[in-house]
């Protein structure tokens, strides 16, 4: 939708402002993501299209209970489909009904899509929920990926597969670039290829939860491996012990790192594939979760000229995600950074980037001293490990620089309880420490499904809920449908815990004060809990009191 005349129809019905419709643009000065707007909590679709519909004479239909037929669907390629927003819903031998939830592409692609189906071509409105489901129906796009699927490789190492693949047959080749290209489709964070006595399972992480795609025959299986090994250049003589590789590809002109592992078991070596997705990498801080207040704080931590901001939680939290995007508002020409990974995800172009090699001598501790050689302005480590590192990180951070780092902890003050077993001294740590972020990531509620879900007020006030917002407070989940595999689920939305060190935190950690001691005055200085954090997300109808519930477990007092 033209920018401004999305404004002027949004702003008008009163469901955003104009500094909400600024936080879900698109990186284009006149564009916006439209699908960001069914996050927003007063937004109507509903009521949208239909003031679309008066504005620009279209007939509006909600299609989201609609049942077109897949051939009906595939009358257009996907791209012209992502191009002109447009899905066909009906045709017949002279005209073909085309579905969009943005009038202003009609004129452009009027024009188009009746040249290149030498059919008359009409256009109906419908909302984005409808538009949505109906374009995750359209199963052509998986079939377009497998067949431009591109390996990244050298010459000498394509030349050395080629060997190898000989005994490799066409029909495992399609079957590996189907589940790299599912995958890729499906948004799977990681692919686990499976051995067993019996079976041999494919599953996909999607969304933090496995779900398993395939069981291909066994007889399927030792080509499978060796094809996945030949991809990311592994020995494929070798099965007796663990290999790592890496898989880069171009699917459908998306350039996409694999990240592989192969792990030696009873029946097989199992291979998980790490999926990396430069296009879904969102460097945008206003768009990861945070709360105003939250984010502010945050900036204001990362924007000194010193110090050090940690960003903690499990494995698989969002914590790379949002380094990167700290890293990428300070990337600017009068900025040296330098960054020690293991291993590095993105590329991020202007820092200098490390790869952590252990068996060269290569690690963190040794990439920080030689950073600190290089006239660094800005540095983050992966992770702080031990004491070694610590040390080196607080040391850069009291003489002038930024340091940007990791731990694995369960909230933000338990944090400054890690540095302090550690060995590093409380003075140091008051004197280091600017900020500390933990955070978690909640399933979202599909929006396709959702409905509100009755929760009694006292299940309510249980979880955390003030009576008085209790009583008000509606809750959703999703019943499940064929776009979120019926789990009710789709996407994930960050909480956060954002812990500014005041001059009362200050004291506290001096006096070497317990964890639950800093988080009480935390509190008392205005940081939100990852349970406060969850529960608003609650109350804005983006995730389940569940979720919420799970991902802050031991965010009590």
């Amino acid at each position: 939708m033209i920018r401004n005349e999305f404004i002027k129809i949004v702003t008008d019905s009163g469901m955003a402002n104009q500094r909400e419709l600024k936080r879900i643009s698109i990186g284009k000065e006149d564009e916006v993501n439209e699908f960001e707007l069914l996050s927003m909590p007063h937004f109507d679709e509903n009521k949208f299209a239909k003031m679309c519909s008066e504005r620009f004479s279209l007939t509006f239909i909600d299609l989201r209970n609609a049942k077109v037929p897949t051939d009906t669907l595939q009358t257009l390629k996907k791209k012209y489909v992502v191009k002109w927003r447009a899905i066909p819903i009906q045709k017949t031998n002279t005209k073909i009904t085309l579905a969009t939830f943005d009038p202003s592409v009609i004129e452009g692609a009027t024009k188009e899509l009746s040249d290149l189906n030498k059919k008359h071509v009409e256009f109906i409105l419908t909302n984005i929920s409808s538009w949505k489901k109906l374009f995750a129906g359209i199963k052509e796009s998986v079939d377009d990926l497998i067949n431009n699927i591109q390996e990244v490789t050298s010459a000498s190492a394509a030349a050395d597969a080629n060997v190898k693949a000989e005994d490799i047959s066409d029909d495992v080749v399609t079957f590996v670039n189907r589940l790299l290209a599912e995958a890729f489709v499906k948004k799977a964070s990681d692919i686990h290829v499976e051995p067993y006595e019996k079976i041999f399972r494919i599953r996909l992480r999607i969304d933090g939860n496995l779900v398993e795609i395939a069981q291909p025959p066994k007889s399927m299986m030792p080509s499978v491996l060796s094809r996945l090994k030949i991809m990311s250049q592994m020995d494929i003589s070798e099965k007796r012990k663990p290999q790592d590789g890496r898989i880069k590809l171009l699917i459908g002109g998306n350039p996409i790192d694999y990240r592989v592992s192969s792990l030696p078991t009873l029946f097989g070596e199992k291979i998980v594939l790490r999926l990396l997705d430069s296009s879904n990498l969102q460097l945008d801080m206003t768009k990861l979760g945070f709360e105003q207040k939250q984010l502010e704080v945050f900036k204001e931590g990362i924007h000194r000229p010193y110090g050090m901001c940690l960003v903690t939680g499990p494995t698989g939290s969002g914590k790379t995600t949002t380094l990167y995007s700290a890293l990428a508002d300070l990337n600017t020409p009068d900025s040296n950074i330098s960054t020690a990974e293991d291993p590095c995800e993105f590329n991020l172009e202007g820092c200098n980037q490390v790869n952590v090699k252990k068996e060269v001598g290569l690690t963190f501790a040794t990439a920080l001293k030689a950073f600190l050689r290089q006239d660094p302005d800005i540095i983050m480590v992966g992770e702080i490990r031990d004491l070694e590192v610590g040390e080196i990180a607080v040391e850069a951070a009291l003489t002038g620089h930024l340091v940007l780092s990791t731990l694995h902890t369960n909230d933000a003050p338990a944090t400054v309880t890690r540095l302090l077993n550690m060995g590093i001294e409380p003075f140091l740590v008051v004197a280091a420490l600017n900020v500390i972020v933990a955070q978690r990531l909640c399933r979202k509620i599909c929006i396709n499904c959702r409905e509100e879900k009755k929760i009694s007020l006292d299940e309510l006030i249980a979880c955390g809920f003030a009576p008085a917002s209790a009583e008000k407070i509606k809750v959703y989940h999703g019943k499940g449908c064929e776009i979120c595999n019926n789990t009710g689920y789709k996407g994930r939305v960050a909480i956060y815990e954002v812990l500014s060190v005041t001059p009362k935190v200050r004291e506290l950690i001096l006096r070497n004060a317990s964890a639950d001691d800093l988080k009480r005055q935390a509190i008392k200085d205005g940081m939100k809990t990852l349970r406060m954090c969850a529960l608003t997300k609650v109350a804005q109808g983006l995730t389940t009191l569940e979720e919420a519930v799970s991902n802050s477990a031991s965010d009590q007092l």
